[in-house]
């Protein structure tokens, strides 16, 4: 199936061409090769991402300053031995302009072999569609982003901008720290892409996206009384308590954050969410009432609407009052209780956070970067239709932070991200790989 051509008319589309179906399907074939090795799910899955990275060299450091002759400045940085990053820069001829794509990370999360129609951890190819785990988050995209690089090294354009390309470990797990991205913009080896857009690569369907939600993963634990649920008046109810005070809460949370006029804006599919996600008990017969149980569950939150902090705050805020005044907590049948006065026994709730908490971004509508993703986008894919979602990405809001121009985009397959039969097709890579090019042309357009 030869390349998709794109509609894009321009001196540096002309000198790189579309997208190579043999070459990147060859590529991508070695480095879904890797994902088995790569899956990300400590303790018991230790990525070795210097086992993707090093395709990544292949192909690129027979084109580098160091190895190879050619223009690409290629560096291999490592925190962890065997779970490197990677920095390639083609260079430029003015030093104040710039552009970067980063954010495709060479680690994947698990897949079960017996779940899948196909082997997850070897490329398959079905026409259009290539299948894998990791085809579309992320491993398609490293593969993508290093055939623009390969191309830049083998045609040289002559350049204003200096394009830059970082491949990163450590994405699916991003609370250990040290690893990638947030080490390589602590030790100052990206604060130089401050000077332009910043593409984070690593979304689906084409189109750019401009908002992601916060995470806060939670725990309420209620504490009652143990005893036989035919003497249920001689029990304090843990499932009860927990239930009403779990409603209670949510009232709260949903008076006290409601929905906020730039999310219609950014175009979020939901408002901010408190909701539960998991209950789990410490076990018992049937006709016993447990002396404990736990329900978790996260909030998902709108960036521009409040911190995390604010939402812990008022969370913790909501169970002490409830526990301050459990007895105005609504109840469940006619012995139904929280007190037992002759006892001195009072149910309890305690609510506690999750270290991995994630904060949600809202990219600046207002930069020459998100300006130019969808002018590309447009003239490639045939419409542009920004969307924003409450599902989280990590990084990246810490990257904003840092002052760093974050606008993301991706060319897989949303429906696929995490799920079993991972595929992406050769069609949205070969549009991602033009609308790279847009990129690229319109921001040298402006040095003119």
């Amino acid at each position: 199936m030869a390349s998709p051509p794109s509609s894009v008319s321009s001196p540096l589309k002309e000198a790189l061409g579309d997208l190579d179906r043999e070459s990147y399907v060859a590529l991508l074939s070695k480095i879904i090769g890797e994902a088995r090795y790569v899956q990300n799910n400590p303790p018991d899955l230790i990525p070795k991402e210097d086992r993707v990275a090093r395709h990544v060299l292949d192909a690129l450091l027979p084109l580098s300053t160091s190895t190879g002759g050619g223009p690409l400045l290629v560096s291999h940085v490592s925190y962890v031995e065997g779970r490197g990053n990677v920095i390639v820069e083609y260079p430029g001829t003015d030093p104040a302009r710039i552009l970067s794509f980063v954010g495709c990370h060479m680690d994947v999360v698990t897949a079960d072999p017996n779940d899948w129609d196909f082997d997850p951890f070897s490329l398959s190819v079905d026409g259009d569609k290539l299948r894998g785990r990791g085809t579309t988050d992320c491993l398609g995209h490293v593969a993508l982003v290093t055939e623009l690089m390969r191309k830049l090294g083998e045609k040289k354009p002559k350049l204003k901008n200096t394009v830059v390309a970082v491949f990163i470990a450590n994405e699916e797990n991003s609370s250990v720290l040290g690893v990638g991205v947030d080490a390589l913009v602590k030790d100052g080896l990206l604060d130089k892409l401050k000077r332009g857009p910043l593409f984070w690569i690593d979304t689906a369907d084409k189109q750019p996206c401009i908002g992601t939600g916060g995470m806060i993963a939670w725990r309420l634990r209620a504490t009652g009384k143990l005893f036989h649920s035919g003497l249920a008046h001689k029990a304090i109810n843990p499932l009860e308590l927990a239930m009403e005070a779990l409603k209670e809460i949510q009232l709260r949370f949903y008076r006290d954050f409601p929905p906020h006029p730039k999310e219609e804006v950014y175009g979020f599919a939901t408002p901010s969410t408190l909701k539960p996600t998991q209950w789990s008990y410490p076990g018992g017969g049937i006709n016993q009432i447990p002396a404990e149980c736990t329900i978790s569950g996260d909030v998902r939150y709108i960036p521009f609407l409040y911190m995390m902090e604010d939402a812990i705050k008022r969370l913790e805020e909501y169970v002490d009052d409830i526990n301050a005044n459990i007895e105005k907590l609504g109840t469940r049948g006619p012995v139904s209780k929280y007190v037992l006065p002759d006892e001195n026994l009072r149910g309890r709730l305690t609510i506690s956070f999750d270290e991995a908490m994630m904060s949600g971004v809202a990219c600046n509508l207002d930069s020459r970067g998100f300006h130019v993703l969808c002018k590309a986008t447009e003239e490639v894919i045939g419409h542009v239709k920004p969307y924003s979602i409450t599902g989280s990405l990590p990084l990246i809001r810490e990257l904003q932070d840092e002052g760093f121009d974050v606008q993301t985009s991706g060319y897989g397959i949303l429906a696929t991200y995490h799920a079993k039969n991972e595929y992406c097709l050769f069609s949205d890579m070969c549009q991602g790989f033009g609308v790279f090019v847009s990129i690229i042309s319109q921001l040298e357009a402006d040095c003119n």
